[in-house]
């Protein structure tokens, strides 16, 4: 039994046990995997069901538990979903946030396109040209200009392409982490979009971009390919900074 459980109030009880029972989750309980009864629960750290049951409410808040009525708690498949909603909410309200997010980007990424290219296999590099592929394909719509209604997507198959250089890394942690970048990243994108249109470039270039970073890692040169993704980054900030600065000169409207 943890040392003051059963000795806590209610309230402090369920959060110990919340703790407790989060670190047998992540560190013993594979995805799938039932807790045990409430009842078993409740003899094994000294408290009411009730404590229990609000434990377990806390850890289904937190995403790492599924309940079913009349069921045992089911151990969840991790998932980014709270780090993407607070991503999103910093790119929305906090122009800071879109450079906060390019400069994790430029961790993240760089290291992932440079170990893609040493563990890609014939699948993982077949995946990111299909992304590719159907961002040229949204593009071969308007013969060269990216029309409205095809710019999600393109965006959604940019995205696709970060992923997969992220699942073909071979490492869990940024598989992970790029997923829950996924939802912020493709309202980024419609951002980046308008500086990189006011700088003069034009959606061909983003391709070819991409383009280097998938021969790069298709040639397993993860030098090469990390250097085609901070290229390719640090021109996207430079995409973001124009279209802020745009939309700080628009004049304002007046009662």
């Amino acid at each position: 039994m943890p040392e003051g459980v059963a000795a806590a109030g209610q309230q402090t009880a369920a959060s110990i046990v919340a703790e407790h029972l989060a670190q047998m989750i992540l560190g013993e309980l594979a995805p799938g995997s039932m807790l045990p009864s409430e009842a078993e629960l409740a003899t094994r750290y000294d408290v009411s069901r009730l404590t229990i049951r609000e434990a377990v409410k806390r850890l289904e808040g937190r995403g790492l538990l599924a309940i079913a009525r009349g069921r045992k708690a089911v151990v969840r498949e991790p998932d980014g979903a709270a780090f993407a909603d607070f991503l999103t909410s910093v790119i929305r309200y906090d122009p800071k946030g879109l450079f906060d997010l390019v400069e994790v980007r430029l961790s993240l990424e760089v290291q992932s396109a440079s170990l893609a290219a040493k563990h890609a296999t014939r699948a993982s590099v077949a995946a990111i040209e299909s992304e590719l592929q159907g961002m040229r394909d949204a593009l071969a719509q308007g013969d060269g200009a990216l029309l409205p209604e095809h710019e999600a997507t393109f965006h959604r198959h940019d995205v696709g392409f970060h992923a997969a250089i992220a699942l073909a890394s071979g490492n869990r942690v940024l598989g992970y982490l790029f997923e829950a970048m996924s939802q912020p990243l493709g309202e980024a994108f419609f951002i980046s979009r308008r500086g990189h249109d006011k700088r003069g470039h034009t959606l061909g270039d983003t391709v070819d971009a991409h383009q280097r970073i998938l021969d790069a890692i298709s040639q397993g040169n993860g030098r090469a390919a990390g250097e085609a993704m901070r290229l390719h980054l640090k021109d996207t900030e430079r995409d973001i900074r124009t279209a802020l600065s745009q939309l700080a000169l628009r004049p304002t409207s007046r009662k």
